[in-house]
């Protein structure tokens, strides 16, 4: 590593999207961790030279980087008890509490930019207290000017409408002051990656949900059914309201994907394919995560729908990256 080199360490870096992104624009890793083996070893067969610890990172010894004047400490913290799609139990959840212990992280190593990457849904948590909270704990470090924002990833190069709360705090001896990267003029869409994507392991649907998607045109969903199976397939959920477009949702070529989520195939998470009658396959669902092709999943084809679904996309953190390089 040469003296020039910014360097960063990432808890909870899953996949390593977010990893990627920074390693792609100069930075070199200390420490990548993740509690789940199987992100472990993606990030072990991808990054062969980081140091990769599989635990919590509760459990990382911080004093060996007190005094190595880290540039960026960040991670994706664990963020379902804040997900809209959640209980949204927030901090006192125990997931909502390795908040705490990054904040933690952040006064014991003192690094010159902290990052922190969620789901939208913890801005509005509780009334938006449960993000005031995490900010005033922050402040509380007394060395940071602090910043957040929702960024839309499908504005940064990602053919793929994902918003992510980005939180950022950079020390107060730095001489400039972060800018979130500017939205790029080129949105990409589906057509972009999906067009002569090489065939990979995937999901297949039943004889039954084939025949519904048959009727379904690009960028449809239950709703472009006969009322008789719309009934049949949403059962109670029919009559409880609400849009529920992510029912038997195929996407379009021409439009940017819905978020990815761990699993392309269940009922509310439906990602079908825009040309052919399957759920998208993982290489597809890394491409529009704007993994590249010979990037290397660890583990069993659902681990690896999950891995990406949970991955900050590639260029998204790139983006990022390039700006948090120019405060540096």
């Amino acid at each position: 590593m040469t003296t020039s080199a910014k360097t960063f360490i990432e808890v909870c870096a899953g996949a390593g999207g977010l990893s990627k992104g920074f390693m792609d624009n100069g930075f070199v890793p200390l420490l990548l961790n993740d509690f789940d083996k199987h992100c472990c070893n993606t990030l072990l067969q991808n990054h062969p030279e980081a140091n990769v610890f599989h635990g919590s990172m509760t459990d990382i010894e911080l004093t060996q980087y007190k005094n190595m004047n880290v540039d960026v400490l960040m991670g994706g913290v664990p963020c379902q008890s804040f997900s809209q799609a959640g209980k949204r139990l927030g901090i006192e959840d125990e997931r909502g509490k390795l908040m705490m212990s990054f904040i933690k992280m952040v006064t014991a190593i003192e690094p010159k930019v902290f990052l922190i990457e969620n789901v939208k849904g913890l801005a509005t948590h509780n009334n938006g207290d449960t993000l005031r909270y995490i900010i005033e704990e922050l402040v509380k470090i007394g060395l940071y000017n602090i910043q957040y924002s929702v960024l839309n990833a499908n504005d940064y190069g990602v053919p793929q409408n994902r918003e992510r709360l980005i939180i950022l705090g950079t020390r107060n001896d730095l001489e400039s002051e972060f800018e979130y990267p500017a939205v790029q003029d080129v949105k990409p869409v589906l057509k972009d990656v999906l067009t002569d994507c090489p065939s990979s392991i995937g999901a297949v649907y039943k004889k039954e949900k084939c025949e519904l998607f048959d009727q379904i045109p690009q960028g449809g969903c239950w709703v472009n059914l006969p009322e008789d199976l719309q009934k049949s397939y949403l059962g109670n959920s029919y009559m409880s309201g609400g849009g529920k477009r992510g029912i038997l949702k195929r996407l379009d070529m021409e439009k940017p994907s819905l978020t990815l989520l761990t699993t392309p195939s269940q009922k509310q998470t439906e990602r079908c394919h825009p040309l052919e009658t399957r759920p998208l396959q993982t290489l597809e669902y890394a491409r529009i995560q704007t993994f590249p092709d010979d990037y290397k999943f660890s583990g069993s084809m659902n681990q690896i729908y999950k891995q990406i679904g949970n991955a900050v996309p590639v260029n998204l953190a790139s983006a990022i990256a390039k700006q948090v390089k120019k405060v540096l």
